[in-house]
């Protein structure tokens, strides 16, 4: 089938919606602009204003600072296709803050993501790989878990390449 090239333009933004892009882009650059041109970020990182959720990813990813965020584009239920924070807790396995019964939860999750790039705490690699900064995986060290339990129980547990 020959495809004009509009047709071309639009299969390709079809697909970029469809992994996220947007979003991904979105929240790339908003790591980008606060680590290179220190926006948004405390004089001292440790003082940064955390939403609960963002103190409970900094504490899941404290092993290794590997965070992904992604959806599951397969899923017959929209709330199960939402963009949602995955953390490698350590090389074996992964947590994902997602909730198909309760979207608030994967959203409040993505917002907490959202506030540690805004502080300057994430590093954007490629695509939907990110990391903890430096001074992030210090935090994130010093967090307690009983302080972030409630929150880290809703995340969903499963091995790093399911």
């Amino acid at each position: 089938m020959d495809l004009n090239p509009v047709d071309n333009y639009l299969h390709g933004s079809w697909e970029a919606l469809a992994e996220g892009a947007p979003m991904l882009v979105a929240l790339a650059q908003l790591c980008n602009d606060a680590w290179v041109h220190r926006r948004g970020r405390a004089a001292d990182p440790s003082k940064a204003i955390l939403l609960p959720e963002a103190r409970a990813i900094l504490f899941a990813a404290r092993a290794r600072g590997v965070v992904e965020i992604r959806a599951v584009n397969s899923a017959f239920d929209a709330a199960s296709r939402l963009l949602a924070v995955y953390v490698e807790v350590d090389e074996e396995r992964t947590i994902a803050f997602r909730d198909a019964s309760q979207p608030e939860v994967t959203l409040l999750f993505l917002e907490g993501f959202r506030n540690l790039c805004e502080s300057g705490l994430v590093l954007h690699h490629i695509a939907r790989d990110f990391t903890l900064s430096p001074q992030a995986l210090q935090i994130a060290r010093q967090i307690d878990q009983q302080e972030v339990a409630e929150l880290l129980a809703k995340a969903t547990e499963f091995g790093l390449h399911d």
